[in-house]
């Protein structure tokens, strides 16, 4: 990267979480966790999201200021909570569907509207989780607000899965990135008639208008089609430490945007994308506690002055 090229914002909005695990409380949440990838490698991330007026909440301001993530988009709830899940060693490390009425489902709309015209971004990252309660107003103000390309990273959590969500979404994204089960369960709610991936990604891309699909699959790679029809890909190779694949899916997104930002080849994207999630998986949780984690693919992917955050 040319330290001279301005430095892209991003808003990442939605869900933040506190992980209630046996022995320790964790922060988390797509939004999150993709902030403060991308804060490392760079980029300047606005976190568009809601916390309690509670311990929790003062946790996530901190970690926020510790990592250098811009906190005007933080807003505070004086009565509802700090979105939390409770999780226990059956689910692995995944967080689970968010209870309803948390702090996180009552993003205000007028606020969301003012960061999105105030910051510029030149991408927005949502998720299908936060379209809950008033959140679902701010999403959509914001992206009425704001001529931003967009990237969807679907999240389908039973049983909070609402399909007309999922619809509007899909419609106002232009790139779109799930797994390949993901890719599966929801050619069966649009009713495709598709016998592979590849062409139920094809039909997502012709019903909803997509600029590109692009489906992870865990131990086996990653791919992706774009409007043209032209496929790239990249071979799953093996994880040379495997402690928490909780994380992998958000840092892949994190880097694949990171790509698109600063305009890396396609088949770059994937190679560097797959190769810092399958980094990730060795972590305990979904982002490291220091900086020191980033920087070998700072320098190899060449990111002049990342990472940033003390």
């Amino acid at each position: 990267m040319d330290a001279r090229m301005p430095v892209p914002t991003l808003i990442a909005f939605g869900e933040t979480l506190v992980g209630r695990f046996r022995d320790r409380d964790v922060l988390g949440g797509a939004p999150f966790n993709v902030a403060c990838h991308l804060a490392a490698f760079g980029i300047h991330p606005v976190l568009l999201t809601r916390a309690g007026k509670d311990a929790p909440g003062d946790s996530l301001l901190h970690a926020m200021t510790a990592r250098g993530l811009d906190t005007r988009g933080l807003q505070r709830d004086p009565v509802r909570p700090t979105g939390a899940v409770e999780i226990g060693e059956a689910m692995g490390g995944q967080m689970p569907g968010m209870p309803a009425d948390q702090a996180c489902d009552h993003i205000h709309a007028g606020m969301a509207r003012m960061i999105g015209l105030s910051v510029h971004p030149a991408m927005i990252y949502f998720g299908t989780l936060a379209q809950r309660g008033d959140s679902r107003r701010a999403l959509r103000e914001l992206l009425d607000a704001v001529d931003a390309r967009t990237f969807l990273d679907v999240n389908l959590c039973d049983p909070w899965i609402d399909v007309a969500a999922l619809r509007w979404s899909l419609r106002h994204a232009h790139t779109v990135k799930l797994n390949e089960d993901e890719l599966i369960r929801i050619a069966g709610y649009l009713a495709f008639d598709a016998v592979t991936v590849q062409a139920c990604a094809s039909l997502l891309i012709t019903a909803f208008a997509l600029q590109r699909v692009v489906v992870t699959c865990g131990a086996a790679g990653a791919w992706t089609l774009d409007a043209g029809g032209r496929v790239e890909s990249v071979p799953g190779t093996a994880v040379t430490r495997m402690v928490d694949p909780a994380g992998a899916g958000d840092a892949f997104a994190a880097v694949f945007m990171l790509g698109q930002l600063y305009g890396w080849p396609v088949p770059q994207r994937l190679v560097r994308a797959d190769a810092f999630a399958r980094a990730v998986c060795g972590l305990h949780g979904a982002v490291p506690d220091t900086p020191e984690f980033y920087r070998p693919f700072a320098r190899e992917w060449g990111l002049a002055g990342a990472p940033s955050h003390a």
